[in-house]
C-alpha cells in the first residue's frame, strides 16, 4: 500500500513537471524576436574599435540640486539616470528589446508566472563589490517601499528574492510576459549603501554607483563631471563594446537656452540638439559653420517620435467639460506660429502613437467598431463616424470660423461674454486660468496663443518658474496647464497604464489628470494582447481615437526632422541606430580636433 501511495505521488510530480514548460533566454523582445542573436559581438550601430579618450561638454537648462533620480522631491543632475546598470539593457535599433547586461540569462515557465534571472559573476560596483542576487531582491523591494507610487501599484503581488548568490527570483501574482520584461530592465541598488538611506529623500553627494561612468566633480546647480570608469566590468560586454567612449562628460547649466546657444557657439561646449527651427534657419551662420569648424546636421524624423501638447487639468473647472477644451483647442493657431515662428519646420501632432502604424489615421474598421461598441454613449460619437484632425486654419492669425465656433462651445458649456470679458452664466465668474512655463526655455508660441484666448474674452495667465518648481508643481498637478513633451509608443505596451490608467493617477505622468473607464478598459485589453499584433493594431487605433476626441491635450507639433551641430571634433559609425542619434558611440577623433583653434579642442 505504501509503495502504491509512493507511486502516484510520484507520477504526479512527474506530471506536473511534465506540463510546465521551462524556457531558457539570453534575450526578450516585446513583440515579436530579438534582432540579435546569442552570439552577437557589438550592436551594428556602434564601432567596436573606436578609440576611447577625449572630454565633451554638453549643456543643460536649469539647474539641479541632488544626485538621486528617484526621489520623490528634488531635481536630480542630468546624467543620473545612468548610474546604476540594469539586469538586462535595450539596444536603439529596434522596438522594445532587451539583451544581458548585469544578467547572463533568465529561466521562466510558457505563462511568466515567475522568472529566475542569473548574473554575470564579474559584475561589479564602482567600488570593486560584487553585484549579487540579494542586492537585486533589495532594491526591488526598496522601490516597492519607497519608490514612486506607480511603481507599487504596477507590482502589487510580485516577489523577489535571492535564492543564490547569483540567482534571484520574482514570483508573480499571475502570468505577465510584460511585467516580467518591466522586472528585467530593473537597475540595481548596493544594498550596502541603500539600506541607510531612503529612495524618495534627495541626495545631496553622489552615491556609489555601477554604470560605464562615474561622478568626479560637481558644482550644485551649475555643473557635473562624470567619468569614465577605467575598469568598468562591462566594457567588453556585446551591448557596450564601441560605446562609451569618452574620458569625461561635462554638463554645464545655464538659467536660458538662448544665454546657452550664445556659449555653444563661443565653444562653451561641443553639442548641442536645437529646437527651434527659426535659430536654425537663421542663427547658425558665421564663418565657423562657413569653415566646417561646427557641424550641422539634419535628419528625417520617420520613426516613433516625442510630440509636444498642452496639457488641461481635467480635474480642476472648467477644464472638466469637453467642450470647454475642445473650444480652447480651435483657438490655438498652429498654422499661423508654424509660418510665422518656426519657418514651417514643424508638423502637427494627430496622434498619440505619432509616426506608427498604430496612429488612427483612417474610419474606423469593422474590428475598432466591435472593440468600441459596448463604449457608446460614454465616448464622443464622432469616434465612430469621423477622423480625427486637428484644428486648421487659414494661417492668418486671426481665424474668425474658428473663434465663432468656439463661442458656439462655450456658449452650450453656459458660458457668454459680457463687458468683453467670458462669464459665467450661472456662478457670474469670468473665465481665467494660468499657463505653467519652465523658465529659459523658448515659449514664442505663448503670447500669439494669450492674444488669441483674449479674443474670447478669456484671461491667460502666464506663470514661469525654474526647474526645481516646475518639477514639483508637476509631480503634484499644480497647474490648470501645461505643455508637455509625450514620450514615443513605438509599440503600445503596458507603460501606457502610467499615462493613462486611473489606478495611476498620482503619477505625474498623467499630466491631464484623466480618470476614464473607458481609457482603463481598453488599456487592460492592450496588456490582455500583448505579443499579438493583430490584436493590438485596432486596440491601439481604438485609444488613440478615445483619447484624442476627449481633447484632454492640445497637440502642439512634432520635429518633422532632427537639428545637431557640434564642434568638428568627433566621428561616429556609419550606421546609426533608428530610434536615437546613437550619441553614445561617438569618440573623440583626435585628428579633427587638432584642426580647431587650441582653445576649442
Amino acid at each position: 500500500m505504501i509503495l502504491r501511495f509512493a507511486f502516484i505521488l510520484f507520477s504526479c510530480m512527474v506530471t506536473t513537471a511534465q506540463a510546465e514548460n521551462i524556457n531558457e533566454s539570453y534575450a526578450f523582445a516585446q513583440l515579436g524576436e530579438p534582432k540579435y542573436a546569442v552570439d552577437f559581438s557589438h550592436y551594428d550601430y556602434a564601432n567596436p574599435a573606436a578609440p576611447r579618450g577625449g572630454n565633451i561638454t554638453l549643456s543643460a537648462v536649469g539647474t539641479y540640486d541632488n544626485f538621486n533620480r528617484f526621489a520623490s522631491r528634488g531635481n536630480p543632475a542630468a546624467g543620473t539616470d545612468t548610474l546604476y546598470d540594469r539586469l538586462f539593457t535595450s539596444s536603439e535599433d529596434e522596438a522594445a528589446s532587451y539583451y544581458p547586461l548585469i544578467a547572463e540569462f533568465a529561466r521562466y515557465p510558457d505563462d511568466y508566472r515567475w522568472v529566475e534571472v542569473s548574473l554575470n559573476p564579474l559584475a561589479r560596483f564602482h567600488d570593486g563589490s560584487p553585484i549579487t542576487a540579494r542586492d537585486v531582491a533589495f532594491t526591488f523591494n526598496k522601490f516597492m517601499t519607497e519608490g514612486v507610487p506607480q511603481f507599487r501599484v504596477a507590482n502589487k503581488g510580485v516577489t523577489a528574492r535571492a535564492i543564490s548568490a547569483l540567482t534571484v527570483r520574482f514570483d508573480l501574482p499571475v502570468g505577465d510576459k510584460d511585467r516580467v520584461l518591466s522586472l528585467l530592465s530593473l537597475p540595481v541598488f548596493p544594498e550596502k549603501f541603500w539600506q541607510h538611506h531612503r529612495l524618495d529623500e534627495p541626495l545631496r553627494t553622489p552615491p556609489p554607483g555601477s554604470g560605464p561612468y562615474r561622478i568626479t566633480a560637481w558644482k550644485v546647480g551649475q555643473s557635473v563631471t562624470w567619468s569614465r570608469v577605467k575598469d568598468y566590468w562591462a566594457a567588453n560586454l556585446p551591448v557596450n563594446k564601441g560605446r562609451f567612449n569618452f574620458d569625461t562628460i561635462r554638463y554645464d547649466y545655464y538659467l536660458d537656452d538662448n544665454v546657452a546657444f550664445e556659449a555653444f557657439k563661443a565653444g562653451a561646449f561641443d553639442f548641442r540638439t536645437e529646437s527651434s527651427a527659426k535659430s536654425w534657419a537663421t542663427q547658425y551662420r558665421g564663418s565657423n559653420f562657413d569653415h566646417h569648424l561646427i557641424i550641422k546636421d539634419e535628419q528625417p524624423n520617420t520613426a516613433a517620435t516625442d510630440t509636444r501638447w498642452l496639457a488641461f487639468n481635467v480635474q480642476k473647472p472648467p477644464f472638466m467639460d469637453r467642450r470647454v477644451r475642445e473650444a480652447i483647442s480651435l483657438v490655438f493657431d498652429f498654422d499661423w506660429m508654424n509660418k510665422a515662428l518656426f519657418y514651417n519646420a514643424y508638423r502637427r501632432t494627430d496622434s498619440y502613437f505619432q509616426n506608427t502604424e498604430y496612429a488612427a489615421r483612417h474610419y474606423p474598421d469593422a474590428k475598432e467598431l466591435e472593440i468600441l461598441a459596448p463604449f457608446k454613449g460614454k465616448i464622443p460619437d464622432e469616434v465612430f463616424t469621423q477622423i480625427y484632425q486637428p484644428p486648421h486654419t487659414d494661417g492668418s492669425g486671426y481665424d474668425r470660423d474658428n473663434l465663432l465656433k468656439a463661442l458656439v462651445l462655450l456658449k452650450q458649456a453656459g458660458w457668454e461674454i459680457k463687458n468683453q470679458k467670458l462669464t459665467n452664466q450661472q456662478t457670474g465668474k469670468t473665465f481665467s486660468f494660468e499657463l505653467l512655463l519652465r523658465s529659459g526655455e523658448n515659449n514664442q508660441w505663448v503670447l500669439p496663443f494669450q492674444h488669441a484666448l483674449s479674443r474670447l474674452g478669456i484671461q491667460l495667465t502666464l506663470r514661469q518658474v525654474d526647474s526645481s518648481q516646475y518639477l514639483a508643481r508637476a509631480r503634484s498637478r499644480d497647474y490648470d496647464m501645461r505643455p508637455i513633451s509625450y514620450f514615443a509608443f513605438p509599440i503600445p505596451d503596458p507603460s501606457l497604464r502610467l499615462v493613462w490608467d486611473s489606478a495611476y493617477l498620482a503619477s505625474s505622468y498623467n499630466a491631464p489628470g484623466v480618470a476614464s473607464p473607458v481609457v482603463d478598459a481598453l488599456i487592460k485589453q492592450i496588456i490582455q494582447h500583448q505579443g499579438d499584433k493583430n490584436a493590438l493594431l485596432p486596440l491601439a487605433r481604438s485609444l488613440d481615437r478615445v483619447l484624442l476626441w476627449n481633447d484632454y491635450m492640445i497637440p502642439m507639433w512634432y520635429n518633422a526632422r532632427d537639428r545637431y551641430a557640434w564642434w568638428n571634433k568627433f566621428s561616429m559609425p556609419a550606421i546609426r541606430p533608428a530610434w536615437s542619434l546613437g550619441f553614445d558611440s561617438w569618440w573623440y577623433d583626435v585628428n579633427k580636433a587638432a584642426r580647431l583653434p587650441a582653445q576649442r579642442r
